[in-house]
């Protein structure tokens, strides 16, 4: 546990409603939702062993190495005993038909997309400052507080906290999903020593369908609710660090990070909130990104643009294996006209025989594409 604070004697803790309390301080920090869950994960234990089983989690292997920790709170953090969940809307603009712009920006070329999350501010970091401040009052109320927050950065079963804590229900895409709030949102937890009445779960509301099954390009929904990683063009173009199967590459399309198809076909992304979080608001760089313009930059220039965002993780080299990709299903589209076919086979050749094989490998099959009409 990371702080047990003294106890602040301003507050009556005989009578707080700790839901209500814990979202006025979130709602004050940006959170959408705040919810409270206890620890027992332990139906959600088999799903994880069969997941992880099947293969699933593909490269990850730090999934399989963390096992049944992720399921089990107090083992990960010893004295946890409630669980405070976090939701924060990322989506940073949904005034007219966003969705429609979404599925435009996927349809063009010569542009690369990438997912939504990823045009900001690295959420890692905004979302772990603002739990700790959330962290934080809670402890300057309470006689000494033990607590540690995660977002994305431990083994930590998120969706199955969120789901318990009322946040939404999970979605046969495998994401939360929340009636008022679509799937738009970033999680967060903090793992504390006090004991906390729980929140509410809901039930599901996804009914008989399967749009999310059907949109994914890459049928990597192998059954409402069970997602093969190894398919899924987010962890293909984010976590997989080598060639990317070649069977895989034409339907990865323009999407050069990560991939928002099945929360853009669901019904309830119509009710997805605008962010109040001004860190989310995409950069200029992405508004409509070229890939020529892209595929010119160096790494120094990547680090440069990059920092500070998501992005960065993945490093240069991936970067540019997914650029080529992205540039070779261009060619491949029929949709170029013989000026934007020309540059894209110049800006290519220009890196054969690249240092990287993985990016020398993609380059040449990129090379290769050419229209099927």
């Amino acid at each position: 546990m990371a702080c047990r604070c003294a106890y602040n004697s301003r507050m009556d803790l005989g009578h707080v409603n700790w839901i209500e309390q814990l979202n006025e301080w979130g709602h004050s920090l940006g959170f959408s939702q705040i919810g409270v869950a206890d620890v027992d994960l332990k139906d959600s234990e088999p799903g994880l062993l069969a997941w992880l089983a099947a293969g699933f989690h593909g490269e990850m292997a730090y999934m399989e190495r963390h096992g049944l920790r992720r399921a089990r709170p107090d083992a990960l953090v010893p004295g946890t005993v409630s669980v405070i969940t976090a939701r924060m809307d990322y989506l940073p603009d949904t005034t007219g038909d966003w969705r429609a712009r979404e599925w435009d920006a996927m349809a063009a070329p010569d542009q690369g997309y990438l997912s939504v999350y990823a045009r900001g501010r690295d959420y890692h970091k905004v979302m772990r400052q603002r739990l700790q401040a959330l962290a934080t009052q809670l402890a300057d109320a309470v006689s000494p507080l033990g607590f540690r927050v995660f977002t994305d950065s431990a083994p930590v079963l998120e969706a199955a906290l969120a789901v318990k804590s009322g946040q939404g229900w999970r979605g046969k895409h495998t994401l939360v999903l929340n009636r008022e709030g679509g799937s738009f949102f970033f999680l967060g937890e903090i793992y504390v020593d006090m004991a906390l009445p729980p929140s509410d779960p809901v039930t599901s509301h996804c009914g008989d369908c399967t749009a999310c099954l059907a949109v994914c390009p890459t049928q990597a929904i192998v059954a409402p609710y069970k997602l093969d990683a190894r398919r899924c063009i987010s962890y293909l173009t984010i976590e997989h660090a080598g060639p990317i199967p070649e069977a895989m590459r034409p339907a990865i399309g323009n999407r050069i990070y990560g991939c928002d198809d099945c929360q853009l076909v669901c019904p309830w992304n119509k009710y997805a909130s605008a962010t109040v979080v001004p860190d989310f608001a995409p950069r200029d760089v992405w508004g409509k990104p070229d890939l020529l313009a892209l595929w010119a930059w160096d790494e120094a220039t990547f680090l440069r643009v990059t920092e500070g965002s998501p992005i960065r993780r993945i490093g240069f080299e991936r970067w540019q294996r997914n650029l080529a990709v992205a540039i070779g299903n261009a060619l491949a589209s029929g949709l170029l006209t013989s000026q934007q076919r020309s540059a894209f086979m110049t800006a290519l050749t220009t890196h054969i025989g690249h240092k990287s094989d993985v990016v020398s490998q993609h380059v040449q099959w990129a090379l290769a594409q050419k229209p099927t009409q």
